[in-house]
């Protein structure tokens, strides 16, 4: 009974029911809580289509068999006529489309289209030609001076007079203070 209530066209109680659902939510602290009021949402949706599909629209749906029989009449053919005559002469087209059939179409959808849409290779050509190669920039080449001698960093020039390293030279410099140094003492 509660449900033939809500679902009635003329009451609001499945709108009331909402917004006092949306006021309680505020108050909510618990998973539980929020759990039930989940619930309630999901009957709440199901009565609300329930109620949609009861309204009565002025739209109807789409009778495939109706367009194609106002098709056909509009292109030309008649079958209440083409079945009266058929019983009378053999010599009517036995439902064949006339002629210009296709053409009459073509014009009275050509009021509702400006123009075509027009044709672009969205993914490319339709042929497949191989690649245009591209030719090699040749570049000069910059003369490598392999004759003459690279010159050298100084600092690498005074190590290799003399044929030490920088960490020995500093080891020993090092070793050196430390014995000054304990000597001292």
């Amino acid at each position: 009974e509660n449900r033939e209530d809500m679902l009635s066209s003329k009451s609001n109680r499945l709108t009331e029911a909402l917004e006092e659902a949306n006021k309680l939510f505020s108050g909510v602290s618990c998973a539980r809580e929020a759990a039930l009021d989940a619930q309630f949402l999901v009957l709440a949706s199901n009565l609300g289509k329930e109620k949609a599909n009861e309204l009565h629209s002025e739209m109807t749906a789409f009778d495939s068999l109706t367009f194609a029989e106002d098709l056909l009449t509009f292109m030309g053919i008649n079958r209440v006529e083409v079945e009266e005559n058929d019983s009378d002469s053999e010599s009517i087209s036995g439902g064949y489309l006339p002629s210009n059939a296709w053409h009459k179409l073509g014009e009275e959808t050509e009021k509702y289209f400006r123009r075509a849409p027009s044709f672009h290779y969205m993914l490319g050509s339709f042929k497949s030609d191989p690649p245009v190669p591209r030719q090699r920039i040749e570049r000069q080449r910059k003369a490598t001076g392999g004759e003459q001698k690279r010159a050298m960093p100084a600092q690498l020039k005074k190590m290799e007079e003399s044929h030490q390293e920088a960490t020995e030279k500093e080891v020993e410099r090092i070793l050196g203070l430390l014995q000054t140094h304990f000597k001292n003492d």
